[in-house]
């Protein structure tokens, strides 16, 4: 049998070049039982639809650009694979791009993705950006973007968050309440969005309790594991404070590690609580108390808002800001001490 293409099993349906199309791009204005004769009769006659040539032919690539600060952190890692599946759903490919928090980076990622690679951006911001500005030089032919997680708080576009003010605030309150007097806030970047808001949930919280803020009991760490470990070895040596809270997960596993190395006991010496997505956070010793944010649900809904931004008539009732709800789940690394004699 010759090549099936399009034009022929258009005609072998007696159906318009244009309905099969709409069959594959699985788009909704074609009805149900069209579309399974359209599939069935495809699959007899071994037809293989040129979605390349399609994509070409509607200058769309198919492809959405995910911009993320890391990988190494399992938050990230499941809001990607719920990006990934509403991309999927909608016959998209998702291209990854890591920043490790370089601004440079972020630029030139931009720009390369302005130049036809991909059709719309879900971005959690880099952490060394003082002018955002270069989103707004592309004008109108700037791709769809959202925000998630780490927003540029001047630039308009779409987002999705967790309630990080009031996570951190409970937070900061659970370690006030298991009997902490000196809590440390340990943050990475605290002059980007994520890290003032979760700050002053934390500084918020010891007003309430009556206890004054210590600005040396912030504790500002780096990307880099070493540097952690020098960084925190110090403040616990140096500040002593008997709770720390963590505002990334690998500053909870850098603080483990130097409480082993200075032979610091939690939660009897010290009590820790941090945001984080891993899965282990129960099987660490002691386990791991977390404010856990709903990470593949916030990769999912990101996706679903660049989506509607993607269809033409959905842009006058989109949601400027969603917000999701993180949770505290309470484990040993936060318990109350026992009594001593």
């Amino acid at each position: 049998m010759d090549s099936i293409n399009i034009k022929k099993l258009a005609e072998a349906l007696n159906l318009s070049t244009s309905t099969i199309s709409r069959a594959f791009r699985d788009n909704s204005d074609i009805n149900a039982a069209t579309k399974t004769l359209i599939l069935e009769k495809a699959r007899e006659l071994n037809y293989q639809p040129n979605h390349y040539a399609s994509n070409l032919r509607e200058q769309k690539s198919k492809t959405i650009a995910v911009i993320v600060p890391e990988l190494a952190n399992n938050y990230f890692s499941q809001a990607i694979h719920g990006i990934e599946r509403v991309a999927r759903e909608n016959g998209y490919h998702i291209l990854i791009y890591v920043t490790d928090d370089d601004y440079s980076k972020e630029v030139n990622f931009i720009h390369h993705l302005h130049n036809g690679r991909a059709d719309g951006i879900i971005m959690s911001v880099s952490g060394e950006a003082n002018d955002h500005n270069y989103l707004n030089k592309f004008g109108a032919k700037r791709l769809p973007l959202v925000f998630f997680d780490r927003i540029y708080e001047d630039i308009e576009t779409p987002r999705v968050v967790t309630n990080d003010y009031k996570s951190s605030f409970f937070a900061t309150e659970h370690l006030i309440e298991q009997g902490c007097k000196r809590v440390g806030y340990l943050v990475v970047n605290k002059s980007l969005s994520i890290g003032k808001t979760r700050m002053q949930g934390y500084i918020d919280a010891l007003h309430k309790h009556y206890i004054a803020f210590d600005e040396q009991l912030i504790v500002d760490c780096s990307n880099s594991y070493e540097e952690n470990s020098i960084i925190i070895k110090n403040a616990l040596t140096q500040l002593k404070p008997d709770g720390f809270f963590a505002s990334v997960e690998r500053l909870a596993f850098a603080t483990y590690y130097a409480c082993y190395d200075l032979n610091i006991s939690i939660p009897e010496d010290l009590k820790i609580i941090s945001f984080s997505s891993l899965e282990i956070a129960p099987l660490l010793n002691p386990s791991l108390t977390t404010i856990t944010q709903p990470a593949i649900e916030i990769g999912t809904e990101s996706a679903k808002l660049l989506f509607k931004i993607l269809d033409a008539g959905a842009h006058g009732n989109l949601p400027s800001e969603v917000v999701l709800e993180s949770k505290i789940i309470m484990r040993n690394s936060t318990s109350k001490s026992p009594q001593k004699p």
